[in-house]
C-alpha cells in the first residue's frame, strides 16, 4: 500500500520475479541495463536505471534521454528513433564471441 495515497503499489515487471526486496529489485535492474548496454551500444544508445522509479533512462548519441517503464518500450523508443526496428536475437548479437579478439 502506498503510503501517500492508499492505493495498492504498481505490481513490478516480471523480470523482477524472485526479487524480495528492494536491493534484490535494483540489482535485476542494473544488470537488465549492462545487458541491455550491449545491445544497444553499436546504435549510438545507453540505458541506465532512471533512480527515481522502475524502467529505463534510454539516452542517444546526441543527448536526447526519454525516461521509459519497461523493456518493451526500450525498444520502440530506439526504433522509433532509429527509422526501423532493432532486433534484439539478430545473430551479431548472439553469436558466440571470437575467443581470438
Amino acid at each position: 500500500m502506498c503510503n501517500a495515497c492508499g492505493f495498492p503499489t504498481r505490481p513490478g515487471h516480471w523480470t523482477d520475479a524472485g526479487a524480495d526486496n528492494a536491493g534484490d529489485r535494483l540489482r535485476l535492474q542494473l544488470r537488465r541495463a549492462q545487458v541491455l548496454n550491449k545491445l544497444l551500444k553499436g546504435y549510438g544508445f545507453t540505458a541506465r536505471p532512471p533512480g527515481h522509479a522502475p524502467g529505463f533512462a534510454l539516452s542517444s548519441f546526441s543527448g536526447r534521454t526519454t525516461i521509459l517503464p519497461d523493456l518493451e518500450a526500450v525498444w520502440q523508443e530506439a526504433a522509433q528513433q532509429l527509422g526501423h526496428p532493432i532486433d534484439p536475437l539478430d545473430p551479431r548479437f548472439t553469436a558466440p564471441a571470437d575467443p581470438a579478439t
